[in-house]
């Protein structure tokens, strides 16, 4: 019962706005009233007074709120360049493992922040997942400042570099 109702939760939460759809329905809310530029940093009416935990789970629309559709976009491509430089790294790492361990990591990273971005527009189902690098997440921080760091270490040591 608990599983098909997050799933006709995330099927229409304007069924239950008040219960079950709340989380995600203030969630909406606030990803739609930032407009184009936001409504400024810290001016956020909804991580105030509706959405419950806003610095976890739900990062994003309070990103979105406050900075608008042109900050959602400069995190998006944030993490895109993550991705580009990430994959560029495991090309061109010195050995297999090297090359395995930074895909790995960085599709680890890039998924986890693609899933808790669409989760916080409605494009999947809850999932309890934090923002790499911007929830207030203690573990999951200190987990992806780890990940970056032997992404980094990978990166120096490039095949063409020690030719």
């Amino acid at each position: 019962p608990y599983r098909l109702k997050r799933i006709t939760t995330f099927l229409n939460p304007w069924a239950d706005p008040q219960g079950a759809g709340y989380q995600l329905v203030q969630s909406l809310i606030a990803m739609g009233s930032g407009g184009l530029k936001g409504v400024g940093l810290g001016e956020s009416k909804v991580k105030m007074l509706f959405l419950p935990d806003p610095h976890t789970d739900f990062i994003f629309p309070i990103i979105g709120e406050e900075f608008g559709f042109i900050g959602t976009m400069v995190i998006l491509s944030l993490f895109l360049a993550l991705f580009i430089f990430g994959i560029k790294i495991a090309v061109n790492a010195k050995n297999l493992f090297g090359t395995l361990l930074a895909f790995g990591i960085t599709i680890m990273i890039t998924l986890q922040a693609l899933i808790n971005m669409s989760v916080s527009v409605g494009v999947i189902p809850t999932k309890g997942l934090p923002l790499p690098f911007i929830s207030f997440c203690c573990s999951s921080v200190f987990v992806m400042l780890t990940c970056i760091g032997i992404l980094l270490n990978i990166g120096k040591q490039l095949r063409y570099e020690n030719d």
